[in-house]
């Protein structure tokens, strides 16, 4: 997969952007004060093949000028109705407020649907404003059931 937003490509993970990837998902879960958990929340980040890959799940990266600036990704869960969650969608500040975050959701709703999924889900943090604003203005509804420690707001969207 690789497609275009303004001046960004959105591209599959490769095995080259590990680090690359949980370095911009650390720093922002930083910039926010919530701390990066290797060995918890975000082990599918170093572990991208087993969590993503071969789950039937899919790992974007988003460059810019050959720099790894976001992320996101999902993969199928077992909770609801042939669901999958929505994960790692992080977009560094510098490059925050352009759009790209609301065209990363939308294209990852789109390769979710076209997969025949039926259920989105998403877990958040309350202290994650732009990420709740985003997710509440196209059309998740809060519900309950968070599994993350470090979240505290869980939403679904239906097809």
């Amino acid at each position: 997969m690789k497609q275009y937003y303004q001046n960004f490509i959105i591209r599959d993970w490769q095995q080259s952007d590990r680090q690359l990837a949980a370095a911009v998902i650390s720093s922002v879960l930083s910039e926010y004060g919530l701390g990066w958990e290797a060995e918890g929340a975000d082990r599918d980040v170093l572990e991208v093949e087993e969590y993503y890959l071969k789950t039937g799940g899919e790992f974007w990266v988003i460059e810019h000028q050959n720099n790894i600036v976001g992320t996101g990704a999902y993969y199928p869960i077992e909770r609801g109705d042939n669901a999958v969650e929505i994960r790692k969608m992080y977009i560094l500040p510098k490059f925050r407020g352009l759009g790209l975050g609301k065209y990363l959701l939308q294209e990852l709703e789109t390769a979710i649907f076209k997969r025949g999924f039926k259920q989105i889900w998403i877990e958040t943090a309350s202290i994650l404003k732009e990420a709740v604003q985003l997710y509440e203005t196209n059309g998740y509804i809060p519900t309950i059931g968070v599994e993350t420690q470090r979240c505290d707001r869980v939403y679904m969207k239906v097809r």
